[in-house]
C-alpha cells in the first residue's frame, strides 16, 4: 500500500513538473538540449491522458489566453471526466462552444446543467450571442434562471453576534435541548440562546489546552460532547510551538469541565481536524480536510483509518443509524461510504444526469436518508437523499432549501430532533492566509439557518433509482482487509464485528 502510495505521489509530481513547464510562454530548451513540450503542440490524446487537475488548469488558461478553442475544449473535457461534479468546468465548455458557434454542443451542456439542478442567469452574457437567437436559447435562459429562484420554507433562527469570532461548528445537546457553537478564532464553545445570545461554557487555558475550535460533536448518551481543535493560525492564542499539533477533547457535556484528550503527534506539517462524527456506544471519527485523512478513536488514541492521494478535500463525516456505515464528502469528488465490518469503501449508485453533489460541506444522517448542505452548486442548497435499506443506492432526492438569500456560504450545523440548524454565511473567507481578517469592518453577523427535515417528506422528490450508476471513476478505496479490520491504511485500527 505504502509502495503504491509512493508511486502514484510521484508519477503527479513528475507529470505536475511536465505541463507546467510546458506552459510556459517562454520555451527554454530543456536539460540536455531538448526542446521542452510546446503546449501548442499537444495532442488530444496526451491532454487525455494527464491526471493532474492542476497541470490542466494551468493549461486551460493559456488556451484560454491564446485563443486555442480546440485545444481549451480538449482540456476541459478531460478535466470533467475527472471533476465530474464541477458546474464551473461545464459551463466554461459551454461558453467556449458558443464562442465558436457551436449551438448544439452549447445547448447540450447547459440543459444538462440545469436537469443536474444549476442555476445562472445568462440573458445578457455577450460570450453567447452567436447562439442566442434561437426559441431553444430562451428555454435554456429560462431554466437555468428558474433554478436560482428561492425555494423552500426554512429560515434564519437567529443571529450569533458580530465580530472577528470566525464561529463554524454547532452541537446539539437533546437532554438539555441546547444548541452549542464553536469559534475558531477565540477556541470557546458557548451556550446559544434562542435569540442568539451567547453564554461561555468551555474557553481554551492552561488545563484544557484547547486551541481554535473547527468542529464538535454531542454524545448525550455518555454525557460527553467532543471538541475538534487545531493549533491553526487563525487561533488568537497560536504560538509557534504549537504549530502542527491538532487533537479531539472531551468535556463533559452537561458541566464543560474537560474529562479527555486524543492529541496526533505533530510533525514538520499542519493538521486540520475540521469534522467529527459520533455514534451509538461512543464510535467517533475524525477527518483532516487538508491532508485528506480520517482518523478512529480506538482506545485512548487517534488511529488512520483512510488516506487515499485520489481524495481532494474531505469535508463532513456521517454516521449511520446503526453505526455500521460512515459516510463522507469529498468537496470535489461528491459523497461515499464505508463498511466498517469489512473496511471497504463504496460509491453511490445513482442518476449523475439528475443530481450532483458538487461542493458538499455539512453532511448528516437522518432517518435513512442523508442530509447535505451544498455550497459548491449555484444556487447553494440544502438536499435531503432517501437511500436505499443496504445504504448503498439513493433512490431519491429532494431539495429543502435552496437559493434562499441567507446563503451565502452555507457550512455545517447540528440536528435537533426534526430540524437542521447551520451556518448560512461562513465568515471564513473574510479572512486571509495569515488568519486575520481582511477588513474587520465588513464581518457580519453570523446568521444560523434552520431547515425542516421533514420538508415535503410524503413527496415523491427526484426520482434516482433505474438508472446509470455513480461517477465512473477509479476506485477511491483499496480493496478491503479480512473481515475485522479497517482496509485502506497500513495501522487501521481494529474494528469490532457488526452486531
Amino acid at each position: 500500500m505504502k509502495i503504491k502510495r509512493i508511486l502514484c505521489a510521484f508519477a503527479c509530481v513528475l507529470m505536475t513538473s511536465l505541463l507546467v513547464a510546458s506552459a510556459a510562454v517562454a520555451q527554454q530548451p530543456a536539460a540536455g538540449g531538448r526542446p521542452a513540450l510546446d503546449p501548442a503542440t499537444l495532442t488530444r490524446e496526451q491532454i487525455a491522458q494527464t491526471q493532474v487537475p492542476e497541470a490542466l488548469f494551468r493549461l486551460a488558461t493559456l488556451y484560454k489566453q491564446s485563443g486555442d478553442s480546440e485545444r481549451l475544449e480538449w482540456t476541459l473535457l478531460r478535466l470533467i471526466a475527472l471533476r465530474p461534479n464541477s458546474g464551473d468546468l461545464k459551463l466554461a465548455l459551454a461558453t467556449n462552444y458558443a464562442l465558436q458557434g457551436q449551438s448544439s454542443k452549447a445547448y447540450e451542456l447547459l440543459l444538462a446543467l440545469q436537469k443536474e439542478g444549476f442555476g445562472y442567469d445568462l440573458s445578457n452574457n455577450a460570450n453567447f450571442d452567436k447562439i442566442a437567437n434561437t426559441k431553444v436559447w430562451k428555454y435554456i435562459v429560462d431554466g437555468l434562471k428558474q433554478n436560482l429562484q428561492p425555494f423552500g420554507k426554512g429560515k434564519v433562527a437567529f443571529a450569533l453576534p458580530r465580530g472577528d469570532h470566525l464561529y463554524e461548528s454547532l452541537a446539539f445537546d437533546p437532554k438539555r435541548k441546547q444548541l452549542l457553537v464553536g469559534s475558531v478564532r477565540d477556541g470557546t464553545v458557548s451556550l446559544v440562546g434562542k435569540d442568539g445570545k451567547l453564554q461561555e461554557f468551555i474557553k481554551p487555558d492552561a488545563a484544557n489546552g484547547l486551541w481554535a475550535v473547527y468542529a464538535l460533536a454531542a454524545d448525550p448518551a455518555s454525557d460527553t460532547l467532543y471538541v475538534a481543535s487545531n493549533a491553526s493560525v487563525y487561533f488568537k492564542g497560536f504560538t509557534q510551538a504549537d504549530f502542527g499539533k491538532a487533537g479531539v477533547f472531551k468535556f463533559s457535556l452537561s458541566t464543560g469541565k474537560p474529562t479527555g484528550k486524543y492529541l496526533l503527534s505533530p510533525d514538520s506539517k499542519p493538521r486540520t481536524l475540521s469534522s467529527i462524527a459520533v455514534g451509538k456506544d461512543g464510535l467517533l471519527f475524525a477527518a483532516d480536510g487538508v491532508r485528506n485523512q480520517i482518523y478512529r478513536l480506538d482506545g485512548e488514541a487517534l488511529k488512520l483509518m483512510i488516506e487515499n492521494p485520489k481524495l481532494t478535500s474531505i469535508r463532513g463525516l456521517a454516521l449511520s443509524g446503526d453505526a455500521k456505515t460512515l459516510y463522507f464528502a469529498d468537496y470535489t469528488l461528491g459523497v461515499f461510504g464505508v463498511d466498517l465490518a469489512a473496511g471497504q469503501g463504496f460509491e453511490f449508485g445513482y442518476d449523475t444526469a439528475r443530481l450532483t453533489l458538487a461542493g458538499v460541506d455539512g453532511l448528516y444522517w437522518y432517518d435513512n436518508n442523508l442530509v447535505v448542505i451544498e455550497n459548491g452548486i449555484t444556487p447553494h442548497r440544502v438536499m435531503r437523499l432517501g437511500l436505499s435499506d443496504d445504504g448503498r443506492k439513493i433512490v431519491k432526492a429532494m431539495p429543502l432549501d435552496s437559493g434562499n438569500a441567507a446563503f451565502a456560504l452555507p457550512t455545517y450545523g447540528a440536528i435537533d430532533g426534526d430540524g437542521l440548524y447551520f451556518i448560512a454565511n461562513s465568515q471564513k473567507n473574510e479572512y486571509d492566509s495569515y488568519g486575520t481578517p481582511k477588513d474587520a469592518a465588513k464581518l457580519q453577523a453570523v446568521q444560523v439557518f434552520r431547515s425542516d427535515l421533514r420538508f415535503a417528506w410524503e413527496e415523491p422528490g427526484i426520482d434516482m433509482r433505474d438508472r446509470k450508476p455513480g461517477p465512473q471513476i477509479p476506485p477511491l478505496l483499496a480493496a478491503p482487509k479480512p473481515s475485522g479490520l479497517f482496509g485502506n491504511v497500513e495501522g487501521g485500527a481494529q474494528s469490532a464485528s457488526a452486531n
